[in-house]
């Protein structure tokens, strides 16, 4: 082999190796990035019960679920209490241990027992057994308080939101303007702001408003789930059964 050919030869490892190098700063600085980011700072805690940065209070519009339960052909238990003979219109769906970025989730498996009684003493507002039972298992185990003080804090929380008055007893049908249902929670909750309230909505119909609160049950904001609200013109409110 001569001189020429040799040169040649390591001039081309020369490159290779450069390349290898740069290849594994590359990694390395992605590596680096990936371990500092908030995702990676949430996986740590990942469903570590009472790790979370703030709550998201559920309110579910009852006269839509029941529609759409209906229109699906759903019959099942709590469908059938829920939607029964008594008038419900905003009910609490749960209270959601939520992080900045994701939530967690059945964080005890299995769950500790909900005793019966426990459950009994929310049916006036969460209007179905099953309801309150995967509640706790999906929501309240997150939030590393026991099954007694997680559905005080939900009522606590509940209690601290007023209802407009014009959706207590809606007797009929309503198109309403996502941004109008917010307004009217925000006019009548002192230190509610919009970015801490979301209203949800299916293909046509008012779903649930949510508002995030604090550990401390204080209104604030949530940039995360105010991105997921209804983008849509206006929704329909059904009206609260016997209206």
């Amino acid at each position: 082999m001569n001189a020429s050919t040799n040169a040649a030869t390591e001039t081309a490892l020369d490159r290779f190796f450069r390349k290898l190098l740069s290849l594994r700063l590359i990694v390395i600085a992605l590596l680096a990035i990936i371990i500092a980011s908030p995702v990676a700072a949430q996986d740590r805690r990942q469903n570590a019960p009472g790790e979370f940065d703030f709550y998201v209070l559920a309110l579910s519009w009852s006269p839509s679920f029941c529609e759409a339960a209906n229109e699906r052909g759903n019959s099942g238990r709590s469908q059938q209490i829920q939607c029964g003979g008594r008038p419900y219109s905003f009910v609490v769906h749960g209270l959601w241990p939520q992080y900045e970025r994701g939530f967690p989730n059945y964080c005890q498996r299995p769950a500790p027992r909900l005793e019966r009684n426990v459950m009994q003493s929310m049916l006036d507002l969460m209007p179905a057994p099953g309801l309150v039972y995967n509640e706790w298992d999906k929501h309240g185990t997150c939030s590393g308080l026991g099954a007694r003080a997680y559905f005080e804090t939900i009522r606590k929380a509940r209690a601290s939101v007023k209802i407009p008055e014009e959706y207590l007893d809606l007797a009929t049908a309503k198109l309403a303007v996502p941004e109008d249902i917010e307004q009217a929670f925000i006019k009548i909750n002192p230190g509610l702001s919009s970015s801490a309230i979301s209203v949800v909505c299916d293909s046509k119909r008012l779903s649930e408003v949510r508002i995030c609160m604090s550990k401390d049950l204080q209104f604030r904001s949530c940039e995360e789930i105010d991105r997921r609200a209804c983008r849509r013109d206006k929704v329909l409110m059904p009206p609260v059964r016997g209206g």
